[in-house]
């Protein structure tokens, strides 16, 4: 039982002592590529990562945003998006084995979304009510 205690504690203290990307080393992976990302084994939503620190994002079934995104403070990624101009969404990512990971600086402990898919082909974004 102490092994299993010892071993949970360690875990979420590498966890926590993990280092979030650079924006030099956000902007190397991301760019020119468009990322699928879930949070506990749903879709959450996409975002192409275009030359320039430009982005394309939409939540799963929603229509697309424009926007750019910075680094505020070494390793704070924040976005705005068109709809929000003033209104920075920030995160820290981690760069995993597996992809991306991602933690939403004012959301709760343990919340976290990750990549899931990865593709060089350009977002989909069909305009308001098409077929209305």
């Amino acid at each position: 039982m102490k092994r299993i205690i010892i071993a949970s504690l360690f875990c979420a203290t590498a966890s926590l002592a993990e280092t979030p990307m650079s924006g030099d080393a956000f902007d190397e992976y991301t760019r020119g590529k468009t990322l699928t990302f879930m949070e506990n084994g749903q879709a959450y939503g996409v975002e192409q990562y275009l030359s320039g620190k430009r982005v394309q994002w939409a939540f799963e079934n929603d229509e697309c945003n424009y926007g750019r995104w910075y680094e505020d403070q070494p390793g704070l990624i924040c976005f705005l998006y068109e709809t929000a101009p003033n209104s920075p969404q920030c995160w820290n990512f981690f760069k995993t084995e597996t992809g991306l990971r991602a933690r939403f600086v004012d959301d709760e402990p343990g919340r976290e979304i990750y990549e899931a898919l990865s593709s060089t082909q350009p977002m989909l974004c069909p305009g308001p009510e098409v077929g209305v």
